[in-house]
């Protein structure tokens, strides 16, 4: 495929209409800000698309998992690459548990035989599809081995909902293999429901439905997936805990204490977040012949996806085979980390991650992201080389074994955890990148801050503020005016061990939203697939290079930190108003569904041609006190309320050094000692992801999942440890009007 020749690049502050020429800039002065802004048009132009256009090509060129000889190449030409900048380099190794397959096989024995192909066969094209060799099959990593034989029955996404509706339906899959479609929540959330109802071994197909050819052309005619493509992935309990599944809390070094951890006793050890059966995932030419000969009901209108066949839930004559077999071993995961010591405030860490890991050729995930960091980071080491110095320390992470469960930052970020503590102000992540908006989820003491970066970008299509774009599609989706909010983050990326396990303030951000991608985490994730159809020119992979170039350059020169607290207390005021109508809402529902029960609407209302089973009624849902969460929240809005009115850009350097001290660990705040119910290795109180989603976020975790859960004595427990966090804040922030005084 041509590529498009390097442009020039536009500078953005040229670029956002109606801004007086020296825009505010929290934590900066006007004539700082103003500095900063020359600065960051120095940074724009010694940017170039050719360095990432180069390094892309060259680590996707061959398959570079965890524990693989490229993996280990493309670490070594990192480390060089940052040395050759002028950074202080380092590569740190540690050693978690990786299973690679042995044994892969599906076959139906019932009412045919079909042996599923497991496999993606080369793209006409592609030259990068047919050199494999010593690349990673199509498998989830941290499935149990089994040998398993059973009645097959579909499951739409496998949430717990699925459940309740087959249920309704007269379905049970105990004893059987379950077969779910990709989406509706994190993959390893489908085993996990399975098994907690009786499942004995989980099958996970991507639907074309999802991103396949209903989304558009397939793969080499159009960016999505092709027929025999699989979506590898790990389906270890992330929501329980991240990292290293021998050794949790602690840095997975050679000398670390670990169980056994040889298939058997893997299998018998239940306190791990491993499968409690085998999971295998397929595509969906591979799904077909078995979806098509189940029996049983037709499945619900919202179950069916696009391939051609009636979709039908089982059990009946289907009948599966299921043997999976894995080499459990320990595999080096290689961290590089490289330092920019600060001038002035050398013990104050800006921390910058991204992985360089990937399932197979990794040329989107991660390395669309990680050549964005290298180029931002060779950015800032050009103005060093011209005289300029941070303020502060920055620290480049690209981390190893991201993809198998987080492992190279997860195990770095335990194994430091006291110097952290001690030491980082803010953790910036990002991961794939692409056309399209911008994307930004974080802490929300950075919201004003991600704000300012976003609207300092120039979206490359548009020649409009990144923040604008943004801003102006949320907009004519919603039917009227949105402004920018910060998502919450909940996980599937580095960023999890620093934000919800150290408390270090978090940004994660990225572009996209206009690529065509339909081959995540498989064989055609090739930089010819990138450069076709999903940045082609690398204009937004320098887009995200001048965002967290921005974000990096600004935190490292503010004369404060530039964390606020009033969008943070804003937020939590919604969070609390929610867990409040959702006890509400659930009672009301409650009440109306067991009178539908006990009167037995229900049962006329439904289809009387097929089976439908009445739910037994529910416990009523008691009244909640939430006097302590509420009082929390006020006192929080009365202490920000009073920080509101200091002005910490006119401290003298003795107050602003107090005042930064006490901003950079004001996160920690927020962290419980005891963690969250049953998975004590997330200790934030605001944000963690749910126990039965996976990566999608739950705010105020402990109380949420508690009313879902609807353990009551639990949600009076979790409401008073949300408390007791908002209220440490709220005396943290006290600290620090005091100290500006």
């Amino acid at each position: 495929m041509p590529r498009t020749a390097a442009l020039p690049l536009i500078l953005a502050a040229a670029l956002v209409p109606a801004q007086s020429p020296v825009p505010p800039m929290t934590g900066f002065t006007s004539a700082g800000a103003a500095q900063e802004i020359d600065l960051e048009r120095k940074f724009d132009a010694s940017l170039s698309r050719q360095n990432p256009d180069h390094w892309l090509k060259d680590f996707s060129s061959k398959p570079h998992h965890l524990g693989s000889p490229a993996d280990k190449l493309v670490v070594e030409k990192i480390a060089a690459l940052f040395k050759s900048w002028g950074y202080e380099t380092a590569i740190e190794t540690f050693y978690p548990l990786f299973p690679t397959p042995r044994t892969r096989l599906l076959e139906m024995i019932a009412p045919e035989h079909y042996t599923a192909r497991l496999s993606e066969p080369p793209i006409e094209g592609d030259e990068s599809t047919a050199n494999t060799a010593g690349g990673l099959p199509v498998y989830n990593a941290y499935s149990i081995d089994g040998d398993v034989t059973g009645e097959l029955v579909y499951v739409n996404y496998g949430v717990p909902a699925d459940y309740e509706r087959l249920a309704e339906m007269g379905v049970d899959v105990k004893g059987k293999i379950v077969i779910a479609r990709y989406g509706g929540s994190w993959r390893g959330i489908k085993p996990k429901v399975a098994a907690e109802h009786g499942a004995i071994g989980c099958i996970i197909y991507t639907d074309p439905w999802n991103d396949g050819y209903y989304r558009g052309d397939v793969y080499p005619k159009g960016g999505y997936r092709p027929p025999y493509s699989a979506q590898r992935g790990s389906v270890m309990d992330m929501p329980t805990y991240p990292g290293d599944p021998l050794t949790p809390g602690v840095g997975a070094t050679l000398d670390a204490r670990r169980p056994p951890y040889d298939a058997a006793s893997l299998a018998a050890n239940k306190s791990l977040p491993l499968t409690r059966i085998p999971v295998l995932p397929i595509s969906y030419g591979d799904a077909e012949p078995l979806l098509r000969a189940l029996g049983g009901p037709v499945a619900p209108q919202q179950w069916r996806g696009a391939l051609p066949i009636t979709y039908h839930v089982g059990p009946g004559t289907a009948r599966v085979h299921l043997k999976l077999e894995f080499d459990w071993k320990l595999t080096p995961a290689y961290d590089v980390i490289a330092r920019m010591p600060g001038a002035e405030r050398p013990d104050e860490w800006i921390l910058r991650g991204n992985h360089h890991d990937g399932w197979v050729f990794g040329a989107s995930d991660p390395l669309s992201g990680t050549v964005s960091l290298l180029e931002e980071a060779r950015g800032i080491a050009e103005l060093a080389r011209q005289g300029w110095r941070p303020k502060r320390t920055l620290i480049y992470c690209v981390w190893d074994g991201e993809e198998p469960m987080l492992l190279g930052s997860t195990e770095w970020a335990e194994q430091h955890e006291a110097e952290l503590r001690r030491h980082a102000a803010v953790y910036l992540n990002t991961d794939a990148t692409g056309r399209g908006f911008v994307e930004i989820g974080g802490s929300h003491t950075l919201e004003a801050f991600a704000i300012q970066s976003a609207r300092d970008v120039t979206d490359p299509a548009h020649k409009v503020s990144a923040l604008a774009r943004r801003e102006a599609a949320e907009s004519a989706e919603a039917g009227k005016k949105k402004e920018f909010a910060l998502d919450a983050l909940g996980s599937g990326s580095d960023f999890t061990p620093f934000l919800q396990h150290v408390g270090i303030a978090t940004l994660n951000f990225s572009f996209g939203g206009e690529e065509q991608y339909g081959v995540y985490h498989s064989n055609y994730d090739t930089y010819e697939h990138y450069v076709r159809f999903e940045d082609p020119d690398f204009q937004y992979v320098l887009a995200t290079v001048q965002l967290g170039g921005r974000m990096m350059l600004r935190l490292a020169n503010a004369e404060v930190l530039p964390l606020r607290f009033e969008n943070l207390a804003k937020t939590v005021a919604g969070y609390a108003k929610e867990v409040a109508k959702l006890a509400d809402e659930m009672r009301q529902q409650t009440e109306f569904r067991n009178e539908e029960i006990r009167s037995g609407a229900l049962k006329i209302a439904a289809d009387s041609r097929q089976t439908y089973v009445v739910p037994a009624p529910q416990p009523p849902v008691p009244f909640l006190n939430f006097a302590p969460l509420d009082n929390a929240v006020a006192r929080l809005q009365s202490s920000v309320d009073a920080w509101s009115k200091i002005e910490p850009t006119k401290l003298d350097a003795g107050r602003a050094a107090a005042v930064d001290d006490i901003l950079m660990h004001s996160e920690q705040a927020l962290l419980s000692d005891e963690g969250l119910p049953r998975r004590p290795w997330y200790r934030h109180m605001l944000y963690a992801p749910g126990y039965y989603t996976g990566y999608d976020v739950k705010t105020l975790p402990g109380i949420r999942e508690a009313i879902e859960q609807r353990d009551w004595r639990e949600v009076e427990t979790q409401i008073s440890r949300v408390a007791a966090a908002l209220n440490a804040l709220s005396r943290e922030i006290d600290r620090a009007t005091a100290a500006a005084q």
